[in-house]
């Protein structure tokens, strides 16, 4: 990581920082700050373990099948925490199955095993830098969907998060290993 990366970062974090609070004002919250900054701890966690993990040969479905078989496992105990109550009767619905099953497979299960080969392919520190584009995305995403029409404020937060990204992607004197 040379300079042009922590650069990139500076300029992409000050783009989604413009989308981010793009006409509201920004307010500290202690708990939610800190449970924020917890997870992407942890996602950098989960990134670099899966990076090793593939470097010991082991396959990305089986392997991230096997994460989240342990991540159900350590759930449990919160299911007696917080007061689930199993029902059967709510899976005779077929809104609230099809959400389940598109929730369990499509939104997870299809997005870790993909982010684990990227994370395979490209290293934990070159894939994390590609979640820079997930509000610009969204900017996208909502204009194209929702109608939505890009304020000045989103227009150049997501020209910078893109600069941003290509600065940190920039190799200036530097050659590719392959």
């Amino acid at each position: 990581m040379g300079v042009n990366f922590f650069v990139g970062f500076v300029v992409a974090m000050a783009g989604i920082c413009l989308i981010s609070f793009n006409g509201s004002a920004m307010e500290l919250n202690p708990t939610g700050d800190l449970l924020a900054l917890l997870a992407a701890f942890v996602w950098a966690c989960y990134s670099i373990l899966t990076r090793k993990i593939g470097e010991y040969g082991y396959n990305t479905i089986r392997s991230t099948r096997r994460i989240f078989g342990y991540g159900i496992l350590f759930m449990i105990p919160a299911l007696f925490i917080f007061g689930f109550e199993f029902g059967p009767w709510r899976f005779a619905e077929p809104v609230y199955l099809l959400n389940l099953i598109y929730l369990g497979l499509g939104a997870s299960a299809t997005c870790f095993v993909t982010w684990n080969f990227a994370v395979r392919a490209l290293g934990a520190v070159k894939t994390s830098v590609y979640i820079y584009l997930v509000p610009v995305i969204t900017v996208v995403t909502s204009v194209l969907v929702l109608g939505e029409v890009i304020t000045a404020m989103s227009g150049l937060g997501t020209v910078l998060t893109l600069a941003g990204l290509a600065l940190s992607e920039l190799r200036i004197g530097k050659r590719e290993k392959k």
